[in-house]
């Protein structure tokens, strides 16, 4: 489910001091009801989850389609990339989170940039922007808690906000319904295997 921006603007996210010159893109509810210690598998599935390999294959059509697109007119070259293009944000963490930093998902084009109790978030660059993916661990209201996602971008000039544009409308009703779905049967599925209630 979309909410509105101050569903994340109202948390005390860290990601807020690190990354203030970014512009909030989306926030969604992530569909992984659980308890206050959940979050760490929330993290190993949001750094494990492929939507290219998901039972979506609309969805693995589209990023299958982006990647080719991206090959061919050079826009995910290494030169267009973190420590090129634009420094990473590895650069503006404060001490406390250059400790333990999360480990590079191998199959993911995400790298890590920090971990808490409650925050994980990843950035990528290419030609188009400088992009963070940020989950959170929040109170549901009813005694749980939940995954949130949030997706922060600074765009690279009119190309990048063009691009952006361009595939808003595939991102809200076409990619994140199907992935939100398919996260949730992965979560489901693993709350299952470790013997606990799935809500």
């Amino acid at each position: 489910m979309q909410l509105p921006d101050s569903a994340h603007t109202s948390q005390p996210w860290r990601i807020h001091e690190i990354a203030p010159d970014f512009d909030l893109e989306d926030v969604w509810a992530l569909p992984t009801s659980g308890g206050p210690d959940d979050f760490p598998q929330l993290v190993e599935l949001a750094q494990t989850f492929d939507p290219e390999q998901g039972s979506s294959k609309l969805v693995a059509g589209l990023f299958a389609l982006r990647w080719k697109i991206g090959e061919l007119l050079g826009w995910d070259r290494e030169s267009d990339g973190l420590g090129s293009r634009v420094p990473t944000l590895r650069d503006r963490l404060p001490e406390d989170l250059l400790r333990d930093l999360p480990e590079q998902a191998p199959s993911l084009p995400f790298t890590p940039l920090y971990l808490t109790e409650n925050e994980f978030a990843a950035e990528i660059a290419n030609r188009t922007m400088h992009g963070i993916a940020h989950v959170g661990w929040v109170e549901d209201g009813h005694g749980g808690y939940r995954g949130q996602m949030a997706v922060l971008v600074k765009r690279n000039g009119l190309f990048g906000s063009a691009y952006m544009a361009a595939i808003a409308p595939f991102r809200h009703l076409i990619v994140y319904p199907r992935m939100m779905r398919e996260f949730e049967s992965e979560w489901q599925e693993r709350m299952r295997g470790q013997g606990k209630a799935v809500a």
